[in-house]
C-alpha cells in the first residue's frame, strides 16, 4: 500500500512538475532546476564593475520563477547583488549561506501559514555563497528570485567546491552534495 502511495505521489510530482515548466514557459538553469526572467527594471542604476573596468549601469532589479524538482539542487554559488526569494508553491525549501564566521544559516521556504518553521521570504546578501534543495528530494517547490541591482550572467559565479571545502571544513558533506551538477561525460 505504502509503496502504490509513494508510486501515485512521484507521478502526482511529476505531472505537477511538467504543467509548472509548460505554464510558465520554464528553461533548464545552468545552476540546477527551471527558470524564467519574469522581469527587467528599464531604470538603470550604475554600480563600480570591476576594479579594471569601472562603473556599469545595471538594470535597477530582476525577477524570476525558479522551479527545483526530481531531486535537483541549485548549486553552490554567489552573485554581487542582494536576492531574495519567494515561496510560491510545492513543498519546502531549504537555502543555505556560507557565514563569513564559518557558520551556516538555512533559510526554509515553504507555506508559512502551515509549516511554521517556514518562511514566505528570504535574503542571501550579495556576495555570499548559496545553495537550495527541496527539504523532500521527492517533491517541488517553485520559488521567485528578485535581485537588486539586477541579475547578470557575468556576474554568476559557481563554487569552486575544493575551495569551499578547505574553508568551511565543518560542512563537507552539505557542501560535496550541492557542488555544481557535472556535465555528462566528465
Amino acid at each position: 500500500m505504502q509503496a502504490m502511495q509513494r508510486a501515485s505521489a512521484s507521478s502526482n510530482t511529476e505531472e505537477a512538475r511538467d504543467a509548472l515548466i509548460r505554464r510558465f514557459e520554464l528553461q533548464p538553469h545552468p545552476e540546477g532546476g527551471y527558470y524564467r526572467e519574469t522581469y527587467r527594471a528599464q531604470q538603470r542604476v550604475s554600480r563600480e564593475s570591476s576594479a579594471s573596468s569601472g562603473a556599469r549601469d545595471y538594470a535597477a532589479s530582476t525577477a524570476i520563477y525558479y522551479l527545483l524538482c526530481d531531486g535537483a539542487h541549485s548549486a553552490w554559488h554567489r552573485i554581487r547583488s542582494d536576492e531574495i526569494w519567494h515561496f510560491y508553491a510545492g513543498a519546502a525549501l531549504n537555502v543555505y549561506v556560507l557565514n563569513e564566521d564559518g557558520s551556516v544559516t538555512t533559510h526554509r521556504l515553504g507555506d508559512a501559514l502551515v509549516d511554521h518553521d517556514a518562511a514566505f521570504q528570504a535574503v542571501v546578501e550579495a556576495g555570499a555563497w548559496f545553495a537550495a534543495e527541496c527539504a523532500d528530494p521527492a517533491t517541488y517547490a517553485l520559488v521567485g528570485c528578485t535581485v537588486a541591482p539586477g541579475f547578470e550572467f557575468s556576474e554568476f559565479e559557481l563554487a569552486d567546491v575544493d575551495a569551499l571545502l578547505a574553508r568551511y571544513p565543518a560542512h563537507r558533506e552539505l557542501i560535496a552534495r550541492l557542488g555544481p551538477i557535472k556535465p555528462s561525460g566528465s
